[in-house]
């Protein structure tokens, strides 16, 4: 019998804590944990094409395109995963979907939220090169995040859950109960 692929997209804004999150949910259930940014890095690095993220951003368009595809198609081969990505980018011109839906549908979408705020403060520790938001703009990207995440998962059928990240073991024992409860009713509803 063919294995059933099962794709969980973990998705917010920079800062929201998702990385953190998947790298600890990632050990307690029976997921790998796949950095959506940091394959296509090891990818334009494979190509020789770009040796670090701002190298990797400033690539022309088409050709970050080309590493986010084939980012896609090598996570497919994985049949399971914990897929840790934006979701949403943001550009110089707008934002664009990140998600790609078309190579890669996921079975379940967790968009995790923070306050503003907090997003905020995270950054400002975090060694991490980040985009300078301001709270207006901040709380416009993750509205925009969350309206796109409620479409994508309206237009592929999955389901989609929405969760707060302000005390990590909190948060973490929720993704870890939605995961249970999603792997369950995958279960149940595979001879459907």
């Amino acid at each position: 019998m063919p294995k059933i692929e099962d794709f969980v997209s973990v998705v917010g804004v920079p800062g929201v804590g998702k990385t953190s999150l998947c790298r600890k949910l990632s050990k307690k259930v029976n997921y790998p944990h796949i950095n959506y940014g940091d394959l296509m890095l090891d990818i334009a690095r494979e190509w020789d094409l770009a040796r670090t993220e701002n190298e990797l951003f400033s690539l022309p368009l088409e050709t970050q395109y080309q590493i986010w595809r084939e980012t896609a198609l090598q996570i497919k081969k994985q049949k399971r995963a914990l897929i840790d990505l934006h979701g949403l980018d943001q550009s110089h011109t707008g934002y664009i979907l990140s998600l790609p839906i078309k190579i890669l549908k996921p079975n379940l979408i967790m968009l995790i939220e923070s306050p503003p705020e907090l997003i905020l403060l995270r950054r400002r520790v975090d060694a991490k090169k980040r985009i300078k938001d301001t709270i207006k703009t901040l709380t416009e990207h993750m509205e925009m995040l969350r309206v796109s995440m409620m479409i994508s998962s309206a237009m592929i059928g999955c389901t989609l859950s929405i969760i707060k990240n302000i005390k990590f073991n909190e948060t973490l024992n929720e993704m870890k109960k939605v995961l249970t409860l999603h792997k369950t009713s995958r279960f149940m509803t595979k001879d459907l």
